[in-house]
């Protein structure tokens, strides 16, 4: 009898046990799909910000959330592909960037709820109803700054006082690509410039483009794209070869080799994209967040390429800038 008494009493501990183990173990994790249009290197350090803001704010992976990760390295396909893959997987929140992305996630759910990190015209690329009031399922940052684009012609200009024809390189299969496109061509002919179009639309174009351009420009703007990032290694070697001095839009091409670049902040705005996110994690909803837009850009010269095109940057240039790469 004691026996019996014994094993019950251990049974009846062990039936405890389980239920304490049960009420210790963590609530179901919410999950983050994160489409990035780039490669993981081209986009580290804005997903680390991005990862660190979140922690900050509680939402610890492993923990509190889980990420699922996915890169398109500028195809297309892959994009429209993840996307269905995130709706299949009733993803809590999906993050992107760039206009390609956020259109292919926005067309494949109504529900899910979005945040995109940086989009050149959500509201002419339909992914929001307007900035002040989303609507829908979507929220963000928009890049959309009219300004922008001749501000970084005029800066190329200083370093290139004699300028007379610049190539603008785009890739006409990105809505928000055409808008920086129209807005470079529109700067030059304000500042006397002649603008020469160069058409891009997957990586086996830009070979083609440089050789298109050769003897026609003395400089190059190469709208920021998840295709011109992706290839941005490419880019600067022809454009170094061909002795022509770049003007891009993130500091991740200057750092590959380009030679000056005025831009948006990304690691700022994917900060800023994870607040959005806790937000919604919290309970709001898309809809009523308004749309927001950059507050730091920066300007970063790498000094190696210049003194290789045989370029002295103006010391009051120098002192302008953010970050020199030397």
């Amino acid at each position: 009898m004691r026996r019996r008494k014994f094993i019950s009493l251990l049974g009846g501990a062990a039936f405890v046990g389980s239920l304490a183990a049960r009420a210790q173990q963590p609530a179901k994790l919410r999950t983050i799909g994160f489409l990035a249009p780039n490669t993981r290197a081209v986009d580290s350090q804005r997903v680390a910000a991005f990862v660190e803001r979140l922690r900050n704010l509680g939402w610890i992976e492993g923990y509190t959330i889980t990420i699922e990760y996915r890169w398109a390295e500028g195809r297309n396909e892959r994009i429209a592909e993840t996307a269905a893959e995130f709706v299949r997987l009733k993803m809590d929140v999906i993050v992107t960037a760039a206009t390609p992305p956020s259109v292919a996630v926005k067309q494949a759910t109504s529900d899910i709820p979005i945040v995109f990190a940086a989009v050149g015209d959500p509201v002419g690329a339909g992914v929001v109803e307007s900035l002040a009031r989303p609507g829908g399922n979507a929220t963000g940052l928009s890049l959309q700054q009219t300004d922008a684009a001749g501000k970084r012609i005029e800066l190329l200009r200083e370093v290139v006082p004699d300028l007379r024809r610049l190539a603008i390189m785009y890739n006409s299969g990105n809505l928000s690509v055409l808008l920086d496109m129209r807005e470079a061509q529109a700067a030059t002919s304000v500042l006397g410039l002649e603008a020469v179009k160069s058409e891009i639309r997957s990586s086996q174009d830009i070979a083609p483009a440089f050789d298109a351009l050769k003897g026609r420009v003395e400089a190059i703007y190469v709208c920021n794209d998840p295709l011109s990032a992706t290839n941005r290694v490419r880019i600067n070697t022809l454009a170094l070869g061909m002795r022509l001095p770049t003007m891009l839009g993130a500091r991740e091409y200057v750092e590959a080799g380009g030679l000056m670049s005025y831009g948006p902040n990304f690691p700022e705005l994917f900060r800023r994209a994870a607040e959005l996110v806790d937000k919604i994690l919290r309970g709001a909803s898309p809809a009523d967040i308004p749309v927001e837009q950059p507050t730091k850009f920066d300007l970063v010269i790498n000094l190696t390429t210049a003194k290789a095109l045989g370029l002295t940057i103006p010391p009051s240039l120098l002192t302008r800038a953010d970050e020199v790469i030397e």
